[in-house]
């Protein structure tokens, strides 16, 4: 994931053929955006190997700090061409999350490692277990999903693909926005605290 203290870090490594696969998934969907039949599922399956690729390093004893870097790259890279797809301001949201990843994967120093410890409440809970608690799933719904969500509002696949009605749409849409929402507000804080670090007097 995105949010990146030295523990989360370790426990989201990816197995780095995977991440290879992934980005070759995410070029390919790029280049059928226009073919919801096919971009879905390629897209899809991107997004649901990056649940799995972190297991799988575990499981192969294959953790790596690259690995870790270029999982947040891929997501990043895939998260941004659909956004970008969708909306003519969808390269904003992209280069937040760029801008995030420079923040937290920068050299910050001895500081690093205890970067969060003193963040609000609502951070902490966030980033609890490595997004494994029920407000982390929200969190990581919004950012994962919602883009996915909209392009299938954009394409009409919600109502033709998958039948839902109105009132599904707008509120999986609002459920969505508002993991994205409490994504951003983690986000902010990430960019905040590194630009403390970068302003902050300290003897060189």
């Amino acid at each position: 994931m995105w949010f990146c203290t030295s523990r989360v870090c370790h426990s989201s490594a990816v197995f780095a053929p995977s991440g290879f696969f992934r980005v070759a998934l995410v070029l390919a969907a790029w280049s059928t955006f226009r073919t919801p039949a096919v971009f879905v599922p390629l897209y899809a399956a991107s997004v649901a190997l990056d649940g799995v690729d972190g297991w799988l390093a575990r499981k192969l004893d294959q953790t790596s700090r690259f690995g870790a870097w270029m999982d947040v790259v891929v997501d990043n890279l895939g998260r941004g061409m659909l956004w970008s797809q969708l909306y003519e301001w969808g390269w904003l949201v992209s280069a937040l999350e760029w801008c995030v990843f420079v923040c937290n994967h920068g050299n910050r120093g001895s500081k690093w490692k205890n970067s969060f410890t003193n963040s609000p409440p609502i951070i902490q809970a966030i980033m609890a277990n490595g997004f494994r608690t029920l407000l982390g799933l929200w969190v990581v719904s919004g950012l994962h999903c919602l883009p996915l969500w909209l392009y299938g509002l954009r394409w009409g696949l919600l109502s033709g693909w998958l039948c839902l009605p109105l009132w599904v749409q707008t509120g999986g849409t609002a459920l969505l926005a508002g993991g994205r929402l409490l994504a951003l507000t983690a986000e902010m804080w990430c960019i905040w605290t590194h630009i403390d670090y970068l302003t902050e007097d300290r003897d060189d």
